[in-house]
């Protein structure tokens, strides 16, 4: 940051100068690989810096505003005896004592160079939102992440305590960790209907947030490696605006929940977003009707 002396000047120049704003820090901006990129910037890489730079500089006064606002939610709730459910440090205490099922969700992190920064974060949120959902449930999953590396973890290091999350970070290929007869890649291209969750099996998500740029790699990749795949029963039970493409997040919530018991078209519907558009397939409508009048008619109705 600091200007060179100009040497045919040399009473110019010789303080520092700051571009667009005196910081006290300086997180140098480096490219997907960690090399530090050259000086002077372009326009791009300077905006990028400086947005690295406010985080750096603001991150702890964000986050103590943010657990301030949290007590604050918190006093608010029960002086209107609000349930808010169990707290975070009741549930780290919880996570030993809860009973896993034998089931468990691998999200795959083998995706990290097909993504651009702002979409590597989208994956890393999802993973963030899996957890939650997870630990808050009576009967979680088995919760692991593969083909953790270099870029992953200086992600997902913006977020404090990961390292103390109840998930199982692998660095290698889940084929390296895995049993391959145990796992099941889930893929909206597979033509394989899944019904029910088999236990000591393992199914795989993988971590990619595509703008449908890779269509089908997931699919590919499990037919590659001679591993089953499958896909959510979505037509089956609702009717979708959209494609049937699902985030890290939603796949992991459906799962969860009919793991739990819930059944297909009710965990569907409400984990699904609005903007999907699902309500009931009229399939399942139409075979609803149909037992109704066969009942009616068995009863003499």
């Amino acid at each position: 940051m600091e200007l060179e002396q100009n040497p045919n000047h040399p009473n110019e120049n010789n303080f520092h100068q700051y571009t667009l704003f005196d910081i006290s820090k300086d997180p140098g901006l480096k490219d997907d690989d960690g090399n530090e990129l050259p000086r002077p910037f372009t326009k791009n890489q300077m905006r990028k810096w400086l947005k690295k730079v406010r985080w750096e500089n603001n991150k702890h006064e964000k986050r103590a505003k943010e657990k301030a606002r949290a007590k604050e939610r918190r006093r608010n709730a029960r002086s209107a005896n609000i349930d808010l459910g169990p707290s975070r440090k009741s549930l780290k205490k919880m996570k030993l004592e809860k009973p896993k099922k034998n089931i468990g969700i691998i999200i795959d992190l083998s995706f990290d160079h097909l993504m651009i920064e702002k979409d590597r974060f989208k994956v890393i949120k999802q993973i963030l939102r899996c957890y939650s959902i997870n630990r808050r449930s009576d009967t979680p999953l088995k919760f692991h992440i593969t083909s953790f590396g270099d870029k992953s973890k200086s992600d997902i290091s913006r977020h404090n305590g990961y390292e103390n999350w109840d998930v199982e970070y692998h660095e290698k290929p889940y084929l390296d960790v895995f049993s391959k007869d145990k796992l099941v890649y889930l893929s909206s291209e597979s033509d394989n209907i899944i019904e029910t969750f088999e236990e000591d099996t393992y199914y795989i998500i993988g971590g990619l947030v595509d703008h449908n740029q890779h269509k089908g790699l997931c699919h590919k990749i499990a037919v590659e490696q001679g591993i089953r795949h499958c896909q959510l029963p979505l037509t089956k039970y609702v009717n979708m605006k959209t494609r049937k493409v699902l985030t890290i997040d939603h796949v992991f919530e459906i799962v969860l929940r009919v793991c739990e018991g819930v059944p297909w078209q009710d965990a569907l519907l409400k984990v699904l977003p609005l903007r999907k558009g699902a309500h009931v397939s009229q399939s399942l409508c139409d075979s609803t009707s149909s037992e109704d009048i066969s009942n009616q008619s068995t009863n003499g109705t």
